[in-house]
């Protein structure tokens, strides 16, 4: 596979995030039987954050962008699997493989923004940060397991011929999983050390905010040195694929999720979700959407004219440049375009068009991880349903209806279990 066809291997931990008031009231119920008290936060500050009013049903552009991610998945991932070795030298193939670099980094991204969410949803039912924190990791110790348990499996199917190193392989499931446990440590963090006597609401979401931001730059700064000159050779290679992504190669492997750089977009979701969800983003929803949206292109611009002038990273920051897997400027141009793609699904949904009727889209996003799960199986696996690297165009491209078809009806399939399951346990 080339460089962009690899960053198509993507998916997003549905269950890991879970929004729905019930599910959150039950995580609410857990922490509180711990016995501990709300002792860290001030009265007032208490008072506020229970009583301040946060959405309580999902929300829609959220899931129609997770979607619109699933949608771009799928159409790599067949392309990739099905294509004959002519094809693959057409400019279907290329564009699809460019678009390939737009689910990985959606889904991380998704996955900080949600953090955010049920992060502002805990504080609301008064849980104090140490209990919001035992949460947020045990969300992602469940997720990081559902990633260990896939490769299991798909190690159990390619059995005889896959390598057992292979159910050690950084995945991106593993990476959201990671990523989540790594973030929920953070909003601890600025919470133990926020300045004496701060106890505003907005200036704790603010804290949040600049600290996501501000861990997700480092990371794509520390990305190119721990790639190259920095690499911990020290560590056994499962560790070391973590943070770089090695394997069993002894080099990064571009086609892997390690934490540097895929971590990094989780933050930058989190410090976006902090900033959106907030009280005063919330009374100026179209000025901050549109800022979004022009900032988004604004940086895409400035990160692509910073590439290609005279002025780069000094060589002990990046000596060895490559744009495509650890430059700076590519990892400002996905961020760039992760804000444009969240400002057009906001504006989507916000002008009713997301909700009107019935929406594949915010359908798919809200099964994400099955999806993925299933699809794979069918798209590279043994039960593939078009003949693997011989086929051509329009057959891949009917494959790929069919696949989109079956995903969105396994989709809804899997909904209305919920929802008669639901109720049953109410």
């Amino acid at each position: 596979m080339n460089n962009l066809e690899r960053e198509g291997f993507a998916c997003n931990g549905e269950s890991a995030i879970q929004t729905d008031s019930e599910d959150e009231d039950a995580s609410v119920k857990s922490a509180i039987s711990h016995g501990q008290q709300n002792d860290e936060l001030p009265t007032k500050v208490r008072e506020s954050l229970t009583t301040s009013q946060r959405p309580q049903s999902r929300l829609a552009y959220v899931d129609w962008m997770r979607g619109l991610a699933c949608v771009f998945m799928f159409q790599t991932h067949c392309y990739d699997s099905w294509l004959s070795p002519a094809a693959r030298k057409g400019r279907l193939f290329y564009w699809s493989q460019l678009g390939g670099t737009v689910p990985a980094p959606t889904f991380l991204f998704l996955a900080g923004f949600s953090l955010a969410l049920v992060t502002l949803r805990f504080r609301s039912k008064g849980l104090d940060a140490n209990q919001i924190a035992r949460q947020t990791i045990l969300r992602g110790a469940e997720v990081l397991g559902l990633g260990l348990l896939f490769r299991l499996m798909e190690y159990t199917l390619a059995w005889g011929w896959a390598p057992w190193t292979d159910l050690l392989r950084v995945d991106v499931l593993n990476m959201i999983g990671l990523s989540m446990m790594l973030i929920g440590a953070v909003i601890r963090a600025t919470a133990m050390f926020a300045p004496a006597g701060e106890s505003s609401v907005a200036a704790m979401e603010k804290r949040n905010a600049w600290a996501g931001a501000a861990v997700s730059l480092v990371i794509a700064l520390l990305t190119p040195l721990l790639w190259t000159t920095w690499q911990p050779r020290w560590l056994p290679w499962p560790l070391e694929s973590y943070i770089n992504g090695v394997h069993t190669y002894g080099t990064p492997q571009a086609w892997l999720f390690p934490i540097f750089p895929w971590a990094g977009f989780a933050f930058l979701g989190m410090a976006a979700g902090f900033v959106l969800l907030s009280d005063w983003a919330r009374t100026r929803e179209g000025l901050v959407r549109w800022g979004a949206g022009i900032g988004g292109a604004g940086l895409m611009l400035a990160a692509v004219a910073w590439e290609h002038s005279r002025f780069q990273l000094p060589a002990r920051l990046d000596p060895v440049h490559d744009f495509w897997h650890t430059s700076l400027a590519f990892f400002l141009v996905r961020v760039g375009m992760l804000l444009v793609i969240l400002w057009m699904s906001s504006l989507w949904c916000a002008r009713g068009w997301g909700q009107r009727g019935f929406s594949p889209l915010v359908q798919l996003g809200q099964t994400s991880l099955l999806v993925y799960w299933v699809h794979i199986e069918f798209v590279y696996g043994k039960f593939s349903i078009v003949p693997k690297r011989v086929s051509s165009a329009s057959t891949a491209t009917l494959g790929l209806c069919a696949i989109f078809a079956a995903m969105l009806l396994l989709s809804i399939g899997r909904t209305a279990w919920k929802s008669r399951r639901q109720p049953a346990l109410m």
